[in-house]
């Protein structure tokens, strides 16, 4: 039997959405679910609505329950333990407000477009994948797009049998454009989540920090740091990022061809 051996030509770079190529800071679903939750009578922090990002947002509810002090708040308005029932309830109270939410944080982030197409100059297939159910992702496709960026696939977390860590949605876009092996895939992402998923899939996998969830500040507020505080901020996402296992870490996109042309160089 002919084995057809890996090659260190990068075919194809699947996207995540919020945070990574749009919505700087990663906004929408922490509005989301902090409204979705007082509708219950529990007040979310926007550090504890961060806290599990990237997972598929039912798995997001259900870690944010996990935590003791949510648990606790849930049992105190209702008197009972929190139940498979109510992570229901939250999430159908949750999706309408996501799907606002997301629309109103669209735009690209900043070098999105010259990025992409230095990509593409090199041959580079562009894909995505996101948390989000297909009736959110579409609107902020469409919005996107409306901005000059439109990835060749997407895939939503209820579109496989499971969302983040597991690698499903890298696997469709892989089988879509019909790229692989794994090792000619990159990954790019702002979340933990993002980052498992990729080593699950045996892909290469880039963390973003600047315009992520672990900073989490506007493009404004970012700029409003003084350069100690910048590099606080980033050092503190980039070690959570590189902890789990990412095999780079950069602020923003820019340097993202070049990371490529790393890959393409290194032998493994």
């Amino acid at each position: 039997m002919k084995v057809i051996m890996s090659t260190n030509k990068i075919k194809l770079v699947i996207f995540d959405w919020a945070g990574t190529t749009i919505d700087h800071g990663c906004f929408a679903p922490i509005s989301a679910f902090i409204k979705a939750f007082q509708a219950c009578g529990v007040e979310l922090t926007p550090a504890q609505a961060r806290g599990p990002m990237g997972l598929h947002k039912k798995d997001h509810i259900r870690s944010l329950f996990q935590l003791e002090e949510i648990a606790a708040q849930w049992e105190a308005a209702h008197q009972r333990p929190w139940s498979e029932e109510d992570v229901e309830q939250i999430y159908q109270t949750f999706m309408p407000l996501q799907v606002k939410e997301a629309q109103d944080y669209t735009d690209l982030v900043p070098g999105l477009c010259d990025t992409i197409s230095r990509l593409k100059e090199r041959g580079i297939k562009i894909g995505s994948t996101t948390g989000y159910p297909r009736i959110v992702a579409e609107s902020v496709l469409a919005a996107a797009k409306a901005q000059g960026y439109d990835p060749d696939y997407s895939m939503c977390a209820d579109e496989v049998p499971a969302g983040r860590p597991a690698p499903w949605m890298i696997y469709r876009n892989m089988e879509a454009l019909n790229v692989f092996p794994p090792t000619s895939v990159v990954k790019v992402g702002d979340t933990v989540p993002d980052i498992e998923a990729g080593l699950n899939a045996g892909t290469w996998t880039v963390g973003l920090t600047q315009t992520g969830s672990e900073v989490g500040l506007t493009v404004a507020e970012f700029a409003a740091l003084d350069d100690n505080q910048k590099t606080s901020v980033l050092q503190t996402a980039e070690t959570k990022l590189k902890n789990a296992g990412a095999h780079f870490v950069i602020p923003t996109l820019k340097t993202l061809p070049e990371i490529i042309e790393q890959i393409e160089a290194s032998e493994h």
